[in-house]
């Protein structure tokens, strides 16, 4: 099933053969520098199952992100409903992962760009967030090419224990109101 499409990407449901790309992504320290530890083969593909069980009863979620070009799994990117102890829960967040090889080409963006889309016109949802450590700057940056607009505030994320230097995040938000007013959605 594809849920989304773009210029360049697919973003999907999950397949098996998902399991051992993403498996390698999630082992990789600088994919995951700005989570509080890599994962493990088996923490990967439980993650793969909630992905696939959230896409199947909601129709959306964490899609896998596919290259058009070449069909190659690059991650994952889209949305997911999130009430587990934030200050600003429940929510829906935005949200994508992709392996270094796909860094720096706009796939984020363009996949960002699409879910927001899906988001706001397909299932009108009111708002979306977007969380990120105060230090990850590139993801940062794709918030703002989406038309996110900074939170006047940061957080400690509750899943991190105090003092953890991930702990402080940046929040992130856009209405639909905002979203369709956007000039280059």
């Amino acid at each position: 099933m594809i849920a989304i499409q773009t210029q360049r990407l697919i973003l999907r449901q999950w397949r098996d053969q998902d399991r051992q790309p993403f498996a390698a992504m999630n082992a990789d320290p600088q994919v995951m520098k700005y989570f509080p530890s890599t994962l493990t083969r088996e923490q990967s593909d439980a993650l793969i199952d909630r992905f696939v069980e959230d896409i199947e009863s909601s129709g959306w979620g964490f899609w896998a992100a596919q290259r058009m070009d070449s069909g190659h799994f690059i991650g994952f990117i889209g949305i997911n409903y999130s009430a587990d102890g934030l200050p600003f829960a429940p929510c829906v967040d935005i949200g994508w992962r992709l392996a270094q090889a796909h860094w720096g080409l706009g796939f984020a963006t363009e996949g960002a760009k699409a879910a927001m889309d899906y988001a706001f016109n397909a299932i009108n949802l009111s708002n979306v967030v977007s969380m990120t450590p105060v230090n990850n700057k590139a993801s940062e940056g794709v918030m703002k090419k989406i038309g996110m607009q900074k939170q006047q505030f940061t957080f400690m994320h509750p899943k991190l224990a105090d003092g953890h230097p991930l702990q402080e995040h940046l929040l992130y938000s856009v209405t639909n109101d905002q979203w369709q007013q956007l000039p280059t959605k």
